[in-house]
């Protein structure tokens, strides 16, 4: 009985196989001429909800064919797994010459004859980064128009199959399908498809792919566009390889296109940013054993004399300057004269960042038809959600139609149960710092009982200091609470930004954006300044303490610095985004596929067809491209904002971003379904998140040299306060450190055990000795010191600030040869346009048309003058 079983099976599949003619990379329907544009599936599950699906596909598929779509449906049985339906759909010329109307799609009229641009000197030095021209500019450049039904002779269409792209055909069959509707449902009108796959009538709906990506397709009709963008922009062996930004523009639409040339743009100038601050950190290296601060620490017979005060009560006990010594001496590397160059430059740097972003967008903008594109139709548009949730209808001034509308009542409603939701979950993010600050506090004593009585772990106490091991433990800790707060955050942005309820799609993401990285920059960035501008700075002093919560003693600065902590803050959360974001970026999709194909790979190739390939692939989803950007902003941020305490900051991020080229396409290429084609003509509300942050980080580095570093104590000390002119740094240490009389301790503070019976200790303030009138009060040096802080922070900003203002000023948004070549394709394409309405009008007057007057005529001529003149 099982042999026949398995003889029955093999019939069945031979069956299969000598059915279907297609190839396992047919994109076409049975007839092998029409293409398929876009693919529905579903599976037939005999619950309680199986007739009202049934009832609503019959519906929507009857609506869509209606619209003018042609459809072909693959039986479960064609299918690999017996369980899926394939709905394919196919849109004929007319549907796509109506709906490219009605989207403004611009198509050629006209070959290119602007002369290209003079070739750069420099180009025979870039040729090893450059691309072949034909996977570079996969199609000549045209004058194009908006395409028009009344014109169609006016464009250049040799063909009608190829004349639309594929990602322009998915993009208006994706335009049909969020609006056909399905049926009438509790008295309201329900339609697009984004409602049918949330019920589960349809498990996926996507565009495919035009072949495999590790080989061409077998169809001469297939460009293999797929195959083209894997071989030479996926594979990480191209990493030095400019990326071939028309074909991905050509293949996955603007949208996407734009991301990468952002994200390439932002690579490239990171190279810039990366050398100056490898140079700024090896002039650290280079000059660490110059620095008088650390010689004089590490000094048996000055730091090794400087005995000081505990850093906690009771259990901690006094410890000798000298033991800091390795700290003190790393410090060096990222607090020295060049952190002060280094911030001023990122400063100016972020501005040429920027400005001439926009130069390159303009050059894009103009090189993809962009020029005349202020928002795709579709973004425009009121959402379909917008449309089924608002009963209530109102006329439109403009149009003089009735349309939807939320009643202003509703609005306020839902925008304070939003504003209170994020209130709440910012103010989580806080109460999670806090206790991460208590953690600090709470585990410092521990660590210092445990180095100071583990012998074990005596030969690395001087480089693994207690504030260092409660820091790097903290930072971990704060990482882990970050990511578990990311998880849930996301998923609370997007239900409240549905429950508000926006009009367009450009107002849903926009407003999505806004909470996401509002989010974001709360959960990334406060233990950063946390570190940068609060430890150590309202501590107290011995005998007066300061306490959180009346309980834990609040944390004191490494007797070297803050600045080494937060660069270990800085380095723990911005490496470990990193690397966490590549894994969930690359692998797990890579594990997800696996784990879909496994039993796929063993039937035999006409089975598995070119759409079940697809569907087995991860969705990359409305939002894949936020969450890209949302990350590259967050990355940005670390490298701008506290720059000035790691300046190998830019190094790593670009070592990052070279990979997260390669991991973003591969993982496009390989792993998702083609996405819908989309239209944007620029980075969109990133722009102005950027600027803003562009503009804190030069207020964040001017506080951190201020406050973070010992910059102005040590400058203030060499000008004012050195008493040796041969070393204008020495004796520094011992005038940094206050005298503190251990008799004066109340009992609270004072240690248990004082072996060595010390009368005296230091501590890191500038404050008047036990013996001086004005005992443990702020001596006139530590004014001295705030004063030059505040001069230098306003100083440093108006600096920086002039020179950023300067430098936009002079870089113009938009490069001359730009604005020449949009003004000639402008006059030039209305010349074609005039020219063919006069054709046209001529041909209607020989013709005997009365409606064709002599005056209409004169007009038209008039006009073509108009436009020559102008």
């Amino acid at each position: 009985q099982q042999s026949g079983r398995k003889y029955n099976l093999f019939l069945k599949r031979r069956l299969r196989i000598d059915k279907r003619h297609e190839s396992k990379d047919s994109i076409f329907f049975r007839d092998g001429v029409r293409r398929i544009d876009f693919v529905l599936s579903y599976v037939e599950d005999l619950n309680k909800e199986w007739e009202k699906k049934l009832e609503r596909r019959k519906e929507f598929e009857s609506n869509l064919q209606k619209a003018g779509l042609e459809l072909e449906t693959e039986d479960k049985k064609e299918s690999e797994d017996g369980k899926i339906f394939f709905v394919k759909i196919h849109a004929p010329w007319e549907v796509l010459i109506t709906y490219a109307e009605v989207l403004n799609i611009k198509v050629p009229i006209r070959e290119n004859d602007i002369p290209p641009m003079v070739e750069n000197p420099l180009d025979c030095v870039l040729l090893p980064f450059r691309l072949p021209e034909k996977v570079m500019h996969p199609e000549p450049d045209y004058f194009t128009a908006p395409f028009s039904k009344d014109k169609q002779e006016l464009y250049l269409i040799n063909d009608e199959s190829t004349f639309f792209s594929p990602s322009m055909r998915n993009r208006i069959v994706n335009y049909i399908l969020t609006r056909c509707p399905y049926g009438t449902e509790e008295g309201k009108k329900k339609f697009g498809i984004k409602r049918l796959l949330n019920n589960g009538t349809y498990t996926a709906a996507y565009p495919l792919h035009d072949c495999q990506y590790w080989k061409k397709a077998s169809d001469p009709n297939c460009d293999s566009e797929r195959y083209t963008l894997y071989m030479e922009w996926a594979r990480f062996l191209r990493f030095y390889k400019e990326q071939p930004l028309d074909l991905i523009r050509k293949y996955y639409g603007e949208k996407i296109g734009i991301y990468f040339a952002w994200l390439g743009f932002y690579t490239e100038m990171l190279f810039l940013a990366a050398v100056v601050g490898l140079i700024c950190f090896l002039y650290g290296l280079f000059t660490m054993d110059e620095n008088m601060s650390s010689k004089e620490i590490c000094d048996p017979s000055i730091g090794g004399e400087i005995i000081m005060c505990p850093l906690c009560d009771r259990d901690c006990e006094y410890w000798r300057l000298n033991t800091t010594c390795e700290s003190s001496q790393y410090s060096h590397l990222f607090d020295n004269v060049a952190t002060l160059f280094f911030a001023i430059f990122m400063g100016i740097w972020v501005t040429l960042f920027l400005e001439f972003w926009k130069r390159r967008q303009a050059r894009l903008k103009y090189e993809w038809d962009l020029v005349d594109f202020e928002e795709e139709q579709q973004q425009l548009q009121l959402r379909p959600e917008y449309e089924a949730k608002c009963t209530q209808k109102k006329r439109n001034p403009v149009t003089q139609e009735m349309e939807p509308y939320l009643p202003l009542t509703s609005q306020a409603v839902r925008f304070c149960v939003s504003g209170a939701t994020v209130l709440f979950w910012v103010s989580l993010i806080i109460a999670s710092m806090i206790a991460v600050i208590v953690y600090r506090l709470a585990v410092y004593a521990a660590f210092a009982s445990l180095m100071e009585n583990t012998q074990t772990l005596q030969p690395i106490s001087g480089l693994l200091t207690p504030q260092l091991a409660t820091s790097v433990t903290a930072s971990c800790l704060n990482f882990l609470i970050i990511m578990i707060l990311n998880f849930f955050y996301e998923r609370i942005a997007i239900w409240i930004t549905d429950m508000e309820i926006p009009r367009t799609h450009m107002e849903y993401e926009n407003r999505l954006t806004m909470k996401m990285f509002l989010f974001q920059f709360v959960n990334y960035y406060s233990s950063c300044f946390y570190v940068a501008f609060f430890k150590g700075k309202f501590v107290g002093y011995p005998g007066s303490y300061t306490y959180m919560f009346n309980r834990w003693r609040n944390e004191e600065c490494d007797p070297a610095g803050c600045l080494i902590e937060l660069t270990t803050q800085l380095t723990i959360v911005m490496a470990g985004k990193q690397i966490w974001g590549n894994i969930q970026e690359a692998i797990v999709p890579w594990i997800c596929n696996w784990w879909g194909r496994r039993k796929a790979r063993n039937n035999p190739e006409n089975l598995y067809s070119r759409w079940e390939q697809d569907h087995d692939l991860q969705i990359f989803g409305a939002l894949g491209l936020f969450y890209e950007y949302l990350e590259m902003v967050i990355q940005f941020g670390f490298i701008t904002l506290f720059v000035a305490s790691f300046p190998l900051a830019p190094l790593l991020a670009l070592m990052n971003n070279i990979l997260e080229i390669r991991v973003d396409s591969w993982k496009l290429t390989t792993q998702y379904r083609r996405p819908v084609a989309a239209k944007a003509h620029s980075i969109g509300v990133w722009q102005e998140i950027l600027n803003g942050m562009a503009i804190l980080s030069v207020v964040t580095n001017a506080f951190i040299v201020a406050f973070t570093s010992d910059m102005i104590p040590r400058l203030v000390y060499y000008y004012a306060y050195s008493v040796s002119e041969d070393s204008p740094m020495s004796g520094y240490i011992n005038n940094s450190l206050s005298v503190f009389l251990i008799a004066d301790f109340p009992e609270r503070n004072e240690p248990k055990e004082n072996p060595e019976n010390f009368v005296i200790c230091r501590y890191r303030d500038y404050r008047y000795p036990p013996d001086h009138e004005k005992r443990y009060m702020h001596s006139m040096q530590f004014w001295h010191i705030l004063a030059a802080k505040l001069a230098f922070i306003i100083i440093m900003e108006h600096v920086v600030f002039i020179v950023k203002f300067f430098v936009a000023w002079m870089i113009p948004d938009v490069p001359a040869d730009v604005k020449a070549k949009i003004k000639r394709e402008k006059y030039l394409t209305q010349k074609i346009l005039h020219e063919y309405e006069l054709e046209k009008l001529k041909e209607r007057l020989c013709q005997g048309d009365t409606r064709a007057t002599e005056k209409e005529f004169i007009a038209t001529e008039g006009r073509m003058e108009l436009s020559r003149a102008m």
